[in-house]
């Protein structure tokens, strides 16, 4: 009989803070279903997905207890709880035939790797007004220091710092052993950015367990903002439509001249794109003509790492190469397609590339004017959480017409990202906006594939042509009126339930509770 492997997660809050997850139990399915995952809260960051269900809480199987139980028992459980969960699939699958889940028969895996890949993690902070938003600690009786004071929704929270990480390496330099001093020197010498190898006290306590040496090589980049990006590339007729150059007192393998419409294009390369590998070997410390004979090498198939100029700065911060995105993600949880992808020879790779694989995962360009009764949709923002989503949006009002949708993903505000900026800070770039708003957003489903896919999602990936997904929503009404864009932007009381609800208003009764 096949065996079923929970995964342990660990999760920890603050006081005022959930742990960014709603606990479920609904008519139609078995089990404890996780539901309505805050984006960037606790639980999303440690790896929960929406429909997985909890076996057990802090140790105790729950699996055959009341909802109620549940609630409590995580209720109970104070600032940390730690769950074994199962996805979805396997969950139904074991439930099927009659697994016995209370009896595992396989080690779990903990933080969704197996604790032989626990790794050390990669933040990257750019300073704010208010500074990064962090302390350094060391502790009586524990060497080392650690990160303290971590405020909540500031920069060093948002790039997935959290209290009592270990702090291993200021801008690719191990500060293991300096003092507190000296660290606190090094990031000055940084400046506006600052570049952290953390770990965290669980993973750091296996480490040590190993005695294995922490560093930047054993990192996962999943923290940081930036990606590089995997291009695959048909040759054309007129072959793959660019032109690799070297730049004088530059070192790299640059892009340039790509041709509008070529395979280059459509796989996603862009001007001044540098190479970071060709078909998964590193160009750094190559000349010009073997990094072209790489390319020629390839015949009628081309995969390319590259990384743009500030991707670039960002891993030269940390002193760190931009293979560990490739590596990393040639064994994540990508498409089954794409990751047999990376890993096949290129002379086995289909036809397809990868911008005809995701041609429909397009982000929207959507540009309003307001009229007398606003923009026309609400925005959707969790007190303390990144991440705003469109709601209620009016049927024949600017943002219908501009292609704006219910639940798409808000990526930029007049061309600023806002990803990782509060709900008040987006509110208040719309209003600085005046009575024009340019929103870049992408449905849940495209927003997360390409998320999933390292992509940066920028205006460019919207496209020209046909298939160009910019709206414009054009009125002559203006509002005389200094109004709130888009009807009130308070999110809806649902969104800060906290306690136990029954719905009986439908034949799908369900019983949820927000942690």
């Amino acid at each position: 009989m096949a065996t079923y492997t929970p995964r342990v997660i660990s999760l920890a809050k603050r006081p005022g803070q959930t742990f960014g997850f709603f606990l479920r139990v609904e008519q139609s399915k078995e089990g404890h279903l996780i539901r309505c995952l805050e984006m960037g809260g606790p639980a999303e960051l440690a790896g929960m997905k929406d429909g997985d269900r909890i076996l057990r809480v802090n140790g105790k199987f729950v699996d055959g207890l009341t909802h109620s139980e549940v609630v409590e028992l995580v209720r109970n459980s104070g600032a940390s709880v730690t769950f074994h969960i199962l996805d979805e699939s396997s969950y139904n699958q074991a439930k099927t035939l009659g697994v016995n889940l209370s009896d595992p028969q396989s080690s779990p895996i903990a933080n969704g790797l197996a604790k032989e890949d626990w790794k050390p993690k990669l933040c990257y902070l750019v300073k704010s007004k208010s500074g990064f938003g962090f302390s350094i600690s060391s502790f009586k009786g524990e060497e080392g220091l650690f990160m303290t004071e971590v405020i909540r929704g500031g920069v060093a929270d948002k790039a997935g710092v959290r209290a009592k990480d270990r702090l291993i390496e200021i801008n690719g330099e191990n500060v293991e052993k300096c003092t507190h001093e000296e660290a606190v020197n090094k990031i000055k010498q940084g400046g506006n950015s600052v570049m952290f190898l953390l770990v965290d006290e669980e993973t750091d306590k296996f480490h040590q367990s190993k005695q294995a040496k922490l560093g930047s090589w054993r990192a996962t980049v999943k923290y940081l903002p930036l990606h590089p990006r995997i291009v695959k590339m048909t040759k054309g007729s007129d072959g793959y439509g660019f032109l690799l150059r070297e730049e004088p007192n530059q070192a790299g393998h640059f892009m340039k001249e790509v041709d509008k419409g070529s395979p280059a294009e459509k796989g996603g390369l862009m001007e001044n794109d540098v190479v970071v590998a060709v078909n998964g070997k590193e160009v750094d410390g190559y000349s010009h003509e073997q990094v072209v004979d790489w390319i020629k090498q390839s015949g009628d198939k081309c995969c390319l790492l590259v990384v743009d100029k500030e991707t670039q700065q960002m891993y030269k911060k940390g002193k760190i190469s931009p293979m560990l995105f490739w590596e990393e993600k040639k064994d994540s949880n990508l498409p089954p397609s794409y990751t047999e992808a990376l890993k096949m020879p290129v002379s086995a790779q289909p036809s397809t590339s990868v911008q005809e694989t995701i041609e429909d995962l397009r982000p929207k360009l959507c540009r309003m004017e307001k009229t007398s009764s606003g923009f026309g949709f609400h925005l959707n923002g969790i007190e303390g959480v990144c991440g705003q989503y469109i709601k209620e949006v009016v049927k024949g009002g600017p943002a219908d017409k501009a292609g704006l949708g219910d639940d798409d993903v808000v990526v930029e505000v007049n061309g600023v990202n806002v990803e990782k900026s509060s709900h008040a800070e987006v509110v208040e770039m719309i209003r600085r906006g005046g009575n024009t708003l340019e929103m870049l957003v992408a449905s849940k489903n495209v927003y997360k594939q390409l998320k999933d896919k390292g992509m940066t999602i920028t205006p460019r990936l919207v496209g020209e042509g046909p298939s160009s997904q910019v709206h414009v929503s054009n009125s002559p009404e203006t509002s005389k009126k200094t109004r709130e864009e888009a009807r009130p932007v308070t999110p809806p009381k649902a969104e800060k339930q906290r306690s136990t609800s029954v719905s009986s208003s439908s034949s799908d009764e369900s019983l949820d509770e927000r942690f």
